[in-house]
């Protein structure tokens, strides 16, 4: 007969070894897992001075984007370059976001773009990135560009909206100039 006193220690050491493993594996996962909002956030610090962002390969596309009821899209400098190769890459947006203010531009946001033709020769599913679902703007369209998808990450502006979301209450077409630009 098994002595009960000596399997009972052991099988606690087990357990107590299993959970600490356990414990290991879900702070290495939640270490090297990053949200789209942090990646975008690490990727772009650099382009905070807009300066910086033309030196980039950035250029202001037409002026700022505003809406009737919802607030705005903001300055967009666009990467024509990464617009045109039909790829998505989260560390790579297609544009910045900018927000005039007091005579200096404010990195608000990203926009990812894929032109809808480019990304379908090559997939079946509109595209996700990092599980967020882009939206389909179709041609014609205000930007005068084929019909496209896009995801805006509000990652520099809190948006009331939420964070993936077009339109943002929270910033303002009201002080640019095409002195900005």
């Amino acid at each position: 007969m098994l002595n009960k006193t000596k399997i009972l220690p052991g099988a606690i050491a087990l357990l107590s070894l299993f959970a600490l493993l356990y414990a290991v594996i879900a702070i290495t996962e939640a270490a090297t897992t990053t949200t789209l909002v942090e990646t975008v956030r690490q990727e772009t610090a650099r382009w905070k001075d807009i300066k910086e962002a033309d030196k980039a390969g950035y250029k202001l596309f037409h002026g700022c984007v505003s809406g009737p009821q919802d607030g705005a899209m903001g300055i967009h400098y666009v990467k024509g370059d990464l617009v045109g190769d039909g790829a998505l890459d989260a560390k790579k947006p297609e544009a910045l976001i900018y927000e005039a203010h007091n005579g200096t531009m404010r990195l608000v946001g990203v926009e990812y773009v894929v032109i809808a033709e480019q990304w379908h020769a090559k997939n079946e599913m509109p595209p996700t990135l990092n599980g967020q679902l882009f939206n389909y703007a179709s041609a014609p369209n205000r930007y005068g560009i084929p019909a496209f998808y896009e995801l805006h990450v509000w990652a520099w502006q809190n948006n009331p909206n939420g964070t993936f979301a077009d339109w943002n209450p929270w910033v303002s077409c009201d002080d640019f100039t095409l002195d900005h630009g």
